[in-house]
């Protein structure tokens, strides 16, 4: 038997109501039926119903009255039309004003059945999609972030403010440290939170393929381009892009961004045709820019064009406040998707995840986490359960001998770090804090502050 809902008729024949009246009921749905348009209208008023049968002619008024009505209210029911006056033109009209289907008489019961099967899968499908899109929005809630650093409470400050503008904002950091997450915070807090929010890669297609994912394409731009494409401003119009990857991009797509960064227009592929579009632009890096723009890797005027507002995403590492925190939420998560009566995390547990250095940040920790969650066997996670390399566990607790305060444990850990990436590179400074993921400034300033060398 098919879902049970509430189902209105609304047709002028008296036959057909009851006839469509007993066998939906025999199916064990509640159906109420009318004869006119005002009718059914005042019982939508008074009632919610997943689907309606509709006729297409009344002696008063049209279905297509009702059809509109259903859509001027947003009343969530999914209409069926029929008719025994079929033809091409009113199918069309019915899908194109919202109609999920449209049917021609006589219908038999099969046809019936089927009908109001697949509206019924179609709703379900759309409160499905409602309900994960109202989750998704929860998320990116300010309030719901996981964060005690200073640090993060500061950039949480800053997306407030910038959400609820139009500004182009570049988020920096090292990778896994949520820079896309910060990008959907500040297009679903936006005025634009409504539209569309559109992800690219400039790292994941070689540049020829990327302009045209990014702008379009006509017929015959290229070989293989045998339609007219959309690109992804085009899907972003109202909405808001986020380019992850930007130092990847090349001159030449270097070159149309700071076009459409000043205008907001651009060409597709292979055309002369000039579009426009409304959108705002979110970039994000774990490059030094400004270092690309000495090297010549990345034009000065847009690296001026793009950090206009900057956030940066602190690394894990400088943020060990937040790692429990994280570690418990994450926790959580998955414990729940992966059906599992984990209480939590023992003492021992909690003191490896605060003291290892989670070189790939927010991205590691929530990865090593769910491995955990699934392998623990027991009512908390204990280290054997987490996936993360313990050298460097021996290594801090062979730093000095007994107990020492972490914050001075994990200086000498970081100055050895340090020392290991000059001697990898050869004491090239700049080698070296690609070694070590680090920019060039802050080796510069870590060589001060440990001593190593004049910074």
């Amino acid at each position: 038997m098919s879902e049970q809902a509430h189902i209105l008729v609304l047709d002028d024949d008296t036959i057909v109501l009851k006839s469509l009246k007993a066998f939906l009921e025999e199916e064990g749905h509640r159906v109420w039926t009318v004869q006119t348009l005002p009718d059914a209208i005042d019982l939508m008023r008074s009632d919610s119903f997943r689907v309606a049968l509709v006729d297409v002619r009344l002696a008063r008024g049209n279905g297509f009255d009702l059809l509109e009505h259903v859509s001027q209210h947003n009343i969530p029911v999914a209409v069926v039309m029929f008719t025994g006056y079929g033809s091409i033109q009113d199918a069309v009209r019915a899908i194109k004003m919202g109609a999920f289907d449209y049917v021609t008489k006589p219908i038999s019961d099969d046809e019936v059945k089927l009908a109001v099967e697949r509206a019924l899968e179609h709703q379900r499908l759309l409160e499905e999609n409602n309900e994960l899109r109202r989750q998704l929005n929860m998320s990116f809630q300010l309030d719901n972030f996981v964060c005690q650093d200073p640090s993060m409470k500061r950039m949480l400050d800053m997306v407030r403010i910038l959400a609820g503008t139009d500004s182009t904002v570049l988020i920096t950091g090292e990778s896994g440290t949520g820079k896309t997450l910060v990008g959907r915070a500040l297009h679903m807090n936006s005025p634009r939170a409504g539209k569309p929010f559109v992800e690219v890669s400039c790292g994941a297609l070689p540049d020829t393929l990327l302009e045209s994912e990014l702008f379009g394409h006509v017929k015959g731009a290229f070989s293989g381009a045998v339609t007219n494409k959309r690109g992804k401003f085009e899907a972003a119009d109202g909405g808001t892009i986020f380019l992850d990857e930007i130092s990847l991009a090349s001159p030449s797509l270097q070159m149309k961004l700071l076009r459409v960064l000043e205008g907001f227009q651009f060409e597709p592929v292979g055309s002369n045709e000039t579009r426009r579009v409304d959108v705002r632009i979110i970039l994000a890096t774990n490059q030094d820019l400004l270092e690309l723009v000495k090297e010549g890797r990345f034009r000065e005027d847009l690296y001026y064009r793009v950090n206009v507002m900057d956030i940066h995403m602190p690394p894990l590492r400088e943020r060990r406040e937040d790692i429990l925190p994280l570690a418990r939420h994450f926790i959580d998560k998955y414990r729940k998707r992966a059906m599992r009566s984990i209480e939590g995390i023992s003492e021992e547990a909690m003191r490896v995840l605060g003291s290892y250095d989670w070189p790939g940040n927010v991205r590691q920790l929530e990865n090593t986490v769910q491995k955990a969650v699934v392998f623990c066997q027991g009512a908390y996670i204990s280290p054997g359960d987490l996936d993360i390399d313990a050298s460097l566990h021996g290594e801090l607790s062979s730093l000095e001998d007994g107990i020492r305060p972490l914050k001075e444990a994990m200086k000498k850990l970081e100055r050895r770090l340090i020392l290991d990436g000059l001697q990898a590179a050869s004491g090239n400074r700049k080698e070296a804090a690609k070694l070590l993921g680090i920019n060039r400034t802050t080796l510069y300033n870590k060589l001060h502050e440990h001593g190593i060398m004049e910074a």
